[in-house]
């Protein structure tokens, strides 16, 4: 079957191809006969109802450099594609919020990967807390004594924003750490939304691993590890990608978890586990797709395909 393809996504000159996951999805969507178009979400609209967007045609190709060619652009209803894949990156911001209630006008119609309604209101860093046993001790709040009497049980932890991504503003904060006060007045002022406290794994030195699952099943993993004198493991931050295998514990957190993501349409996925423990759920733009390829875990862009494909029947 050939499909008619639109890719929500970031200004696509500017995609890392290296270790883009959409730009994965979208070579293999290529690769199968399928019809691609792209749009950023600022050339979204909305009349009367109806959702529409400014695409253009794109062929693609694995190039650095010159990994895209555009066609002329067109004006179309959303809901004249038979998928439409939401790549863009955090922030989940208020404009991240808003296109996937447009997003939603047009789904199952067309299917949307992943459900917007879902991932407007499964947070990486909320969503997770539907398993407190499978996750360390974790505390979301911006309350000064609430933080305080964590750390003050746990000694070591870790602070970092609610709607953050890829790494950016992680602090581990040590019992005596005296930067905790400043720290604590900066996000206070950065910050609008509570954070996430949790204690801190020293497994991560160990890594940090990333496992995809696709429909709610198990599809493939990378460990990522962190740089020496870094706490974060994401590889936008300098993590390294290793070849790795599940242990029983990350079997058993994947078959918890299948069942809630195949309810919420969460085709795609990545679940991030340290130690054991559960720390976050992805669901806006999971990445790690490339990486595990690359590593030999097999090509996930073509199982993702093949769970959309069999949606269409």
């Amino acid at each position: 079957m050939s499909l008619n393809v639109a890719i929500q996504t970031d200004p696509i000159e500017r995609l890392n191809i290296a270790g883009d996951s959409g730009f994965a999805l979208m070579l293999e969507a290529q690769a199968r006969g399928h019809r691609l178009a792209y749009y950023t979400t600022d050339r979204l609209a909305m009349r009367d109802g109806e959702v529409f967007a400014t695409v253009e045609p794109v062929e693609v190709r694995d190039v650095k450099g010159d990994h895209f060619t555009l066609g002329a652009p067109e004006r179309v209803r959303l809901d004249s594609f038979d998928v439409i894949l939401m790549r863009q990156d955090p922030p989940f911001d208020l404009n991240y919020i808003t296109a996937t209630h447009m997003l939603e006008r047009v789904h199952p119609r067309t299917l949307v990967v992943n459900d917007p309604a879902h991932v407007r209101n499964a947070p990486e860093k909320i969503f997770v807390t539907e398993f407190p046993d499978l996750m360390p001790p974790t505390l979301i709040t911006r309350d000064l004594n609430e933080i305080k009497a964590f750390r003050e049980e746990f000694g070591d932890i870790v602070a970092k924003p609610l709607y953050g991504h890829g790494g950016s503003s992680v602090f581990r904060l040590t019992r005596d750490d005296l930067n905790f006060g400043s720290l604590y007045d900066m996000f206070a002022q950065v910050f609008r939304e509570p954070w996430v406290i949790q204690q801190f794994l020293p497994a991560v030195s160990a890594g940090d691993k990333r496992i995809i699952l696709v429909d709610g099943v198990f599809a493939g993993a990378v460990n990522r590890v962190p740089s020496a004198g870094d706490l974060r493991s994401n590889m936008v931050r300098g993590g390294a990608a290793k070849e790795t295998d599940l242990t029983p514990r990350e079997r058993e957190i994947c078959e918890r978890l299948g069942p809630s993501l195949r309810e919420k349409g969460l085709l795609l996925t990545g679940i991030d586990v340290i130690g054991g423990y559960l720390t976050e759920i992805n669901v806006t733009a999971p990445t790690g797709l490339r990486a595990i390829q690359r590593l030999g875990g097999g090509n996930l862009a073509g199982k993702v395909w093949d769970a959309i494909e069999a949606r269409h029947g």
